[in-house]
């Protein structure tokens, strides 16, 4: 019976690529949002009593944060697609021009797995008999690099930035139906929900204890958004009216 061919490509994709893949951007740009806009209404909110000020300052935080993190996303990836690039191009350099020493990497690699004698120099040899799969091994067992997909940095830049704009959105209205001092405590306790709900996810979908990781992620973000109701509060007494 002949032998069913496994893609690797495609299984790598199917179980480490998808929603998983993405869960790293969306928590990014979806923490960063809510975090920051939390700690500038709040500033704001203990500065004053008109929900108008509020809103319009939270409206700007949001597409100003949203806009910074998607291209945040965009630079950063791209630049590490760039820094792949520049590595491939100095390993197909090596092999051309200096086949020995690259031979001898791939033998070291090995040797340190474990493997020796006739078993080891036949994997040498077959590994380097094939350009790519010389020039590909290289690259992850070497260098520990992955290719980088090519339309990669604009997918983060817009799930980065569309997650902030939710992430934003979430302490701010509170602000839009109830007065300032309940909006107050309503943006607190959603925001500090949401923020425990979206670590509880998370570690479903990476790794670690599912409530542990909630409230270390409630407790960080509610400590970064309490420095912002500080600075407001401390301001709103200092400032003349």
């Amino acid at each position: 019976m002949k032998r069913k061919y496994f893609d690797m490509e495609k299984h790598v994709e199917l179980e480490h690529g998808g929603s998983a893949a993405r869960l790293r951007e969306f928590i990014l740009g979806w923490q960063d949002g809510l975090v920051n806009v939390l700690g500038i209404i709040l500033g704001v909110a203990a500065a004053t009593a008109d929900t108008r000020i509020v809103i319009i300052a939270g409206l700007a935080a949001t597409f100003a944060e949203s806009i910074s993190m998607a291209a945040v996303a965009y630079t950063s990836t791209k630049a590490e697609i760039d820094y792949y690039q520049s590595q491939l191009e100095k390993e197909k350099d090596w092999i051309k021009n200096r086949p020995q020493d690259e031979r001898d990497e791939v033998y070291e690699v090995y040797y340190r797995k474990g493997f020796r004698g006739s078993l080891l120099d036949q994997i040498v040899k077959k590994i380097t008999s094939n350009h790519k799969v010389w020039l590909d091994f290289m690259m992850n067992e070497e260098l520990g690099l992955e290719k980088p997909a090519a339309d990669k940095p604009v997918q983060d830049a817009i799930l980065v930035g569309a997650s902030a704009v939710i992430g934003s959105l979430i302490p701010l209205v509170p602000f839009i139906f109830l007065p300032i001092q309940p909006a107050i405590a309503a943006s607190v306790g959603i925001s500090l929900a949401s923020l425990f709900a979206v670590g509880y996810v998370k570690s479903k979908k990476t790794v670690g204890t599912p409530w542990r990781e909630g409230v270390e992620m409630m407790v960080v973000g509610g400590l970064a958004a309490g420095v912002g109701y500080a600075v407001g509060a401390v301001l709103g007494v200092a400032l003349p009216g």
